[in-house]
């Protein structure tokens, strides 16, 4: 499981780009992709001629049979003798393995390609179409619908468009304190309070006649026009209204039905729950609201090497990433239990898929093929359909969607719970999150898609030969006249959090990279919008 997005994550990993030079990702090497008709570069055919020794040559069959018995990959690779997949140490298997033809069996010919009646994996998506799978899967069906009061609902999508119960407002309102008149001036009035809001209907205003009338009072049958305050001069001596300025026919009056008629749509379905919401629902009568639960997600951190607590030590380190993807799994609109440390274990892996009650559970590390890997082996197990195996995306591509069969199906489409496998690297579980989570969870939750926008970026940004990159990036406003744009941050390795922690979005660089002054499109972060432009030490 060696490559540049592990599964578990690696000590710091340093990134030597400075701010003013082009930002580069240290670990995308341009590896040659070998042709599957014959063997990778630099490797001599196994077998008479290849130049290997007989120990070598039997080092080659047997990680070629081991690789054949994984239940991610029946179809075989080469490995260089001492080496992991892909040639070499800090190489991407991604990059350099692809499907082998069929072969005689080692017995035939020792070290040679070995024969596999596995059907052939799915080919990696790339980064668009594997974003696009998860939000498809998450519209696969109609969400269902609860009826929440509105001291709960806040947050939530209305599952209906909110229509008006009532006309709003529902009768004529004084929109300002002052006098209610009717007819030309000047007004005749009598002592006493007027009118107050919330009181019953006043009795009609005859012309020449003026009232008293507070905000959001009832206005009497034929009045002429609501004078403020500011505006009338009362002679009490005389009892009567003069007014300062001319007098408009309706004139700070709110008429019955000014902001909707009864049955007019106030807000779409699919709208989130804000507090003004909340506000215009129970201004149109509403005291509960039909809306999408909120999805339960299950967090699942595997690893043995992972600590809750302390400092790193023995080649122990922190579980970065159960602090960090329940809180932005909340933000994203779900129900979040705590996170479960599993270990490196199969066995208590398969007994919490079965187990969970949650429409999305979200694993960490595992997703890779090596010998302690168990999410790949343990949902073959269990039936579970792989929707998303891999995205060619830096950091990241071992991430995966699969969906997992309810509890005692034996056949047919899975339709129980959805995983997302999450790299065990932390800016590369961020990558799987706003690739496959995000866009799943905003479908269950019936939430629209994030509508995506490209902005400037203020540097040239490398790009990986052949994958997508996803780059931390901070907002900057145009300076004297300029454009608003984007800067990259360094620190922006796989393993790495502290670029993470300082961007309020991400570029999507496609292959090849780009150069400073074009366009890229950006995924936005769930909190960004609530806090300001970041300036740091980090660009």
């Amino acid at each position: 499981m060696t490559g540049p997005d592990r599964s578990r994550p690696t000590g710091p990993v340093h990134d030597p780009t400075a701010a003013t030079g082009p930002v580069h990702d240290p670990t995308d090497a341009t590896h040659p992709v070998r042709d599957a008709t014959g063997p990778a570069p630099g490797l001599a055919p196994a077998g008479r001629g290849s130049g290997l020794t007989h120990e070598e040559e039997r080092a080659v069959e047997q990680a070629l049979a081991l690789v054949g018995g994984s239940s991610r990959r029946p179809s075989l690779r080469w490995e260089a003798p001492g080496e992991g997949p892909g040639g070499g140490p800090g190489s991407d298997p991604g990059d350099l393995t692809e499907a082998l033809p069929e072969a005689p069996a080692p017995a035939d010919r020792p070290g040679g390609r070995v024969r596999s009646s596995a059907p052939p994996p799915p080919p990696t998506l790339s980064w668009d179409r594997a974003r696009a799978a998860a939000a498809r899967a998450g519209r696969a069906g109609p969400p269902p619908t609860i009826r929440l009061p509105l001291d709960r609902a806040l947050g939530h999508v209305l599952a209906e468009a909110l229509g008006a119960l009532t006309d709003l407002p529902s009768f004529d309102t004084s929109a300002m304190d002052g006098w209610a008149v009717a007819g030309p001036g000047p007004w005749a009035f009598g002592a006493g309070a007027g009118l107050l809001a919330g009181r019953g209907p006043a009795t009609a205003l005859p012309d020449g006649a003026a009232v008293r009338i507070a905000t959001g009072a009832r206005v009497p049958p034929d009045t002429t026009a609501v004078i403020r305050s500011e505006h009338a001069h009362a002679d009490e001596a005389k009892g009567l209204l003069h007014a300062r300025r001319p007098v408009v026919a309706g004139q700070d009056i709110r008429p019955r039905g000014q902001e909707c008629r009864s049955g007019e749509q106030l807000v779409p379905a699919g709208t989130v729950v804000t507090p003004a919401v909340l506000g215009l629902a129970a201004a149109a009568g509403y005291d509960a609201l039909p809306a999408v639960p909120r999805p339960r997600v299950d967090i699942l951190v595997l690893g043995d090497e992972l600590l809750a607590s302390g400092l790193p030590h023995d080649g122990l380190i922190r579980d970065a990433l159960g602090p960090m993807l329940g809180p932005w799994l909340r933000a994203l609109g779900a129900e979040v239990s705590g996170p479960r440390r599993l270990g490196d274990d199969a066995e208590a892996l398969r007994e919490a898929l079965t187990g969970s009650d949650a429409d999305l559970i979200v694993t960490t590390g595992g997703t890779a093929s090596g010998p302690v890997d168990h999410v790949h082996p343990v949902l073959d197990a269990l039936g579970a359909e792989l929707l998303v195996d891999g995205a060619a995306v830096r950091p990241g591509h071992p991430m995966l969607l699969a969906r997992l069969p309810v509890p005692g199906q034996s056949r047919g489409t899975p339709d129980g719970p959805y995983l997302v496998g999450l790299p065990g690297n932390p800016l590369a579980a961020v990558s799987g999150l706003l690739t496959l989570a995000e866009p799943l969870l905003a479908g269950l939750a019936g939430r629209p898609a994030q509508d995506a926008y490209r902005a400037l970026v203020h540097a040239e940004v490398h790009g990986h030969p052949h994958d997508t990159r996803l780059v931390p990036v901070v907002h900057r406003a145009g300076r004297a006249g300029g454009r608003d744009h984007v800067a990259p941050l360094r620190y922006n390795g796989p393993a790495m959090l502290r670029g993470i922690a300082a961007a309020d979005g991400l570029a999507v660089v496609p292959p090849g990279g780009v150069r400073s002054g074009t366009e890229v499109e950006i995924l936005d972060l769930p909190w960004a919008p609530a806090t300001p432009w970041t300036e740091g030490c980090f660009t």
